[in-house]
């Protein structure tokens, strides 16, 4: 009962501890819940980033890898495109070193350094020269000379692919020969039959050698002489064409190098007697020897053979007797048991004589030995050459006789055929090398 008024106010008095109390749980419930808020605000960010973070370094890392991946297949095109090109690529010691598995795989040595066979990046073989003695020229120079020999291109002569130029470190790269160097094939052991050449296929590396080297005698801008023709220094490819070797080496180990170099090795007897004398060193040097390889490549032996009797020891004395007496298939290769063009043989015979006469002039130019190759130019009778006279007047015998014992005292000997006379021939050890 009592009176009611619907428009008045009620207040309420509460006890302090207990609103206390009320407000205290109040604010603890808003903590917790403002903590989880914050917990899962921070998850909400941090797990994108890191997510985003690893995206970009995926992507970056992928981006790297194509880069390189790009680079090394541009640098490995721009290897094939550049070395068929002809262009010498100017590799890193190190890039080297890689691609000749740290230089573990010899090929052979020789007077101006040692060979290593290597890989490029796209499977193309190739040859590494490490050359030694080089003369004390700035890299500049270096690099000159070697494009000016990379510069010379020639079916007849090895290919320059690239160089090395770094701190004290000067390499060549070639291309690769399948089949080695003339000398395993016309040195070798009669029991090896698979490596005998037939004629045609030698007359053909006589004449293609011929080729190459007028070619860098004659047709350059800049005449170059080799000073080290052997058979060691022509390679033969998959087909037996014959590349000449080590061109242009010679200026850049300077001529008192090139002199020392040509001295060593078992290549003597393929040096001219200017050599030997005070006479200056022309293209014609490099004709004698070739005269001298000329020989080598027709009787499938060495010049100087301690291994026959005092008869055909001396290859050129024997030869060109036989060559007078019109038996000239007597000293052609017997691996070939007869099967010899007796006109083309008789045509080297005389050419090879008359490249090794000591009169400088009187041996032919290397234009002149390919048109006699070729059966263009005629040949005349050579005169015999007047090292081989004095060895022959002297009597093989007696000279065979002191060279045996001296081949038993030493692995090198000299024979000097007459102290007055300035044709001195001098031979180092007959074995190969």
């Amino acid at each position: 009962g009592g009176f009611q008024d619907p428009s008045s106010t009620l207040f309420v008095k509460v006890q302090a501890n207990q609103s206390g109390l009320t407000r205290s749980q109040g604010q603890g419930g808003g903590h917790s819940g403002r903590g989880g808020d914050r917990s899962a605000h921070e998850k909400a960010v941090v797990i994108p980033i890191v997510l985003g973070m690893g995206v970009l370094i995926g992507l970056l890392s992928f981006l790297l890898y194509y880069n390189v991946r790009r680079k090394r297949s541009l640098t490995r095109a721009m290897e094939s495109s550049l070395i068929f090109s002809g262009a010498p690529i100017n590799f890193s010691y190190r890039e080297l070193q890689h691609c000749t598995s740290n230089f573990s795989q010899l090929l052979g040595s020789g007077g101006f350094g040692t060979v290593y066979k290597g890989s490029l990046g796209d499977g193309t073989l190739i040859a590494v020269k490490k050359l030694q003695r080089v003369l004390s020229q700035g890299e500049k120079e270096f690099i000159t000379e070697v494009n000016t020999i990379g510069s010379m291109h020639h079916m007849n002569l090895v290919r320059l692919c690239g160089y090395c130029s770094e701190g004290t470190h000067r390499l060549l790269v070639y291309e690769f020969m399948q089949n080695g160097s003339l000398d395993k094939w016309i040195f070798a052991p009669n029991h090896c039959r698979d490596k005998v050449l037939d004629w045609p296929t030698r007359y053909n590396i006589a004449l293609g050698t011929a080729q190459g080297i007028a070619y860098f005698h004659e047709q350059c801008r800049n005449r170059v002489i080799h000073c080290d023709i052997k058979p060691e220094n022509i390679l033969l490819d998959d087909n037996f064409c014959p590349k000449v070797s080590d061109f242009g080496l010679a200026k850049l180990m300077g001529r008192e190098h090139s002199h020392v170099v040509t001295m060593v090795r078992g290549t003597r007897g393929y040096l001219a007697p200017e050599w030997i004398s005070s006479r200056p060193i022309t293209v014609k040097a490099d004709v004698y020897s070739y005269g001298m390889l000329l020989l080598e490549i027709i009787g499938g032996r060495r010049n100087l053979d301690m291994s026959y009797d005092s008869e055909g020891f001396f290859y050129p004395g024997w030869a060109f007797k036989e060559m007078m007496n019109e038996k000239p298939m007597v000293v052609v290769d017997k691996r070939l048991e007869g099967g010899v063009d007796e006109e083309e043989l008789k045509r080297a015979l005389k050419l090879a004589f008359w490249c090794i006469q000591d009169e400088v002039a009187m041996r032919p130019s290397m234009g002149e030995v390919v048109k006699m190759l070729e059966g263009t130019m005629g040949i005349n009778m050579p005169p015999i050459p007047q090292t081989v006279h004095e060895l022959v007047e002297e009597g093989l015998d007696h000279v065979y006789k002191a060279m045996r014992r001296e081949a038993d005292h030493a692995s090198s000997f000299t024979i000097n055929t007459n102290p007055s006379s300035r044709a001195t021939c001098s031979y180092s050890s007959i074995s190969p090398r």
